[in-house]
């Protein structure tokens, strides 16, 4: 039961961190200095990414009709027969966020260990929890009289989604950048709105969290005993749930707002948990 509840804790810290720019991977791993599950070494690093599936498949819900390429459309790709049946636009914006994610996949598949066993601690995930939160305040400033160049999602370019692709790998091999924080900080950086850098945020995150779960399954195998079953399970409801009302909020409140809230709240939990590991140190 113990295990049950601090799979829930996990759940709602994934679900709030997944989507807010402020690092998931990263609270995860503070929380669990503080609240460990007690599971072996093997299947807590597998859980840590599997229970991201949860995440997205609130996006998959929530964002339904904006991803799903098959059906009536007014630009079809064909005419007649099947491609009649394919949305042109959201197949195009597939294609791009295949080449967003092009650079995530390839130092994934052949470096993830090897950074992993470099920055997977408590200190590295401060030290990029402040400096991608500098990063939020002095882009949020440097924008604030700028022209958006890219307001929808038609708008983005091959090159435009990878270059953001190329800002996600920073995430994966920093832990603490945040996926989502260091995606839309790039989409910032070169002219996109808020609104468009978060949304293909979103769908950026389906296929890449998809292949990064999907790997981390197959290197723990699929011998899970009854209660590590019930772990992810729990952990990955949990923070689908929570997600749902967070993407909700997100998409609501960056209309209105910008994002140097969460770059000084990446600053201050970085100075905290620095302070805090010095002591212990």
């Amino acid at each position: 039961m113990t295990e049950f509840l601090k799979a829930v804790l996990f759940g709602i810290v994934e679900g709030i961190t997944e989507w807010l720019p402020i690092s998931s991977t990263g609270h995860m791993i503070l929380l669990n200095e503080f609240v460990t599950l007690e599971v072996s070494p093997e299947f807590w690093e597998m859980f840590l990414v599997v229970i991201q599936l949860g995440a997205i498949l609130a996006v998959v819900l929530l964002f339904w009709k904006q991803i799903w390429p098959f059906g009536r459309s007014a630009h079809p790709v064909g005419k007649t027969g099947f491609l009649s049946w394919c949305k042109r636009d959201i197949w195009v914006m597939w294609f791009k966020i295949v080449a967003a994610c092009i650079p995530a996949a390839v130092v994934g598949l052949l470096f993830d260990e090897f950074f992993e066993s470099l920055f997977y601690n408590p200190v590295c995930v401060a030290v990029a929890l402040i400096v991608f939160g500098v990063g939020f305040i002095w882009i949020e400033n440097r924008n604030k009289n700028m022209r958006v160049k890219v307001r929808t999602l038609n708008d983005i370019t091959y090159r435009t989604a990878f270059i953001i692709g190329m800002f996600q790998l920073i995430a994966a091999i920093f832990p603490g950048t945040s996926r989502s924080g260091a995606t839309i900080l790039g989409a910032l950086l070169i002219g996109v709105s808020r609104t468009v850098a978060a949304e293909f945020t979103f769908f950026l995150a389906i296929p890449v969290m998809l292949g990064a779960s999907l790997l981390k399954v197959v290197k723990f195998g699929f011998s899970f005993t009854g209660d590590e079953m019930m772990i992810l399970v729990t952990g990955m409801v949990t923070a689908f749930l929570v997600s749902v009302a967070v993407i909700r909020f997100l998409m609501g409140y960056i209309k209105k707002h910008d994002f140097k809230v969460f770059g000084w709240y990446r600053i201050v939990l970085g100075l905290v948990v620095l302070a805090y590991f010095m002591v212990l140190g």
